[in-house]
């Protein structure tokens, strides 16, 4: 049985608390799923606050069944006409679409996605602009069968960015290259494998946020349907409280 398995690392620039990147993954009514990536303009909270806003617009859309290429238009022109072309945001939707049995990338990034495929590697680096800056913008759209062996790993500028302080380069073509699935979860390990390298790279003090997602087609056995997510998120600080007393609760 084929199986989809995702993989998804973020961390945040050095010195900074929060990430302005925004990331989320849902069901597809018609059966799939969907990853939504974006990279707000700036860093810190005014980056946070609009990479959630333009995601949260997006994932609505595509609940609704909207297919992504309209809901990347709608946003961009949301965006375009909230800020009147002030303010700009990488969007990528990565979608797993069961009845078509394919894999879509719809970007509006200027960054690249790669594809990992019976050994060899495909960068696809059409050029693409962000959201929210020209009137007509639209995404780049590609769309790739559903094989096993397949992986994807798309990501926000963060990851090109790494190393440049100390002149050398992720060349994550030729990391990629090199890259042998050894695990029954390739998605996550390589998603992790990425992010220690570009880490060691900028001597554990990346210079952007950094969001790396990969997807992964896997044959695997199972005796039954289950699906199953697991999240793994630092708590940086948790909120003072004051203590509160709740009286007439049941023991």
């Amino acid at each position: 049985m084929l199986h989809i398995d995702i993989g998804v690392v973020k961390v945040p620039r050095y010195g900074a608390v929060e990430s302005g990147d925004t990331l989320e993954v849902i069901e597809r009514p018609g059966g799939g799923l969907s990853v939504v990536l974006v990279d707000g303009q700036g860093s810190g909270r005014g980056a946070k606050t609009l990479s959630n806003l333009i995601a949260t617009r997006a994932i609505t859309q595509l609940k609704d069944g909207a297919r992504d290429g309209v809901v990347a238009r709608a946003v961009h022109d949301y965006l375009y006409t909230y800020r009147m072309g002030q303010a700009s945001a990488t969007l990528n939707i990565l979608s797993i679409d069961f009845a078509s049995g394919s894999l879509r990338v719809s970007r509006n990034n200027p960054a690249p996605f790669l594809v990992l495929s019976e050994g060899r590697v495909q960068v696809h680096n059409e050029p693409s602009t962000p959201i929210g800056l020209h009137p007509l913008s639209k995404p780049v759209i590609s769309e790739i069968p559903l094989r096993p062996g397949l992986q994807v790993v798309m990501f926000t500028d963060g990851l090109l960015k790494v190393g440049e302080r100390y002149g050398v380069d992720m060349e994550i073509g030729n990391y990629l290259a090199g890259w042998r699935i050894e695990t029954d979860q390739p998605a996550t390990a390589l998603a992790e494998a990425l992010l220690s390298r570009a880490m060691e790279l900028d001597r554990n003090e990346p210079a952007d946020d950094i969001s790396i997602v990969v997807a992964a087609v896997i044959e695997r056995e199972s005796a039954h349907r289950a699906r199953r997510m697991t999240v793994s998120v630092p708590i940086e600080h948790v909120a003072e409280r004051h203590e509160e007393t709740f009286n007439g609760a049941d023991d």
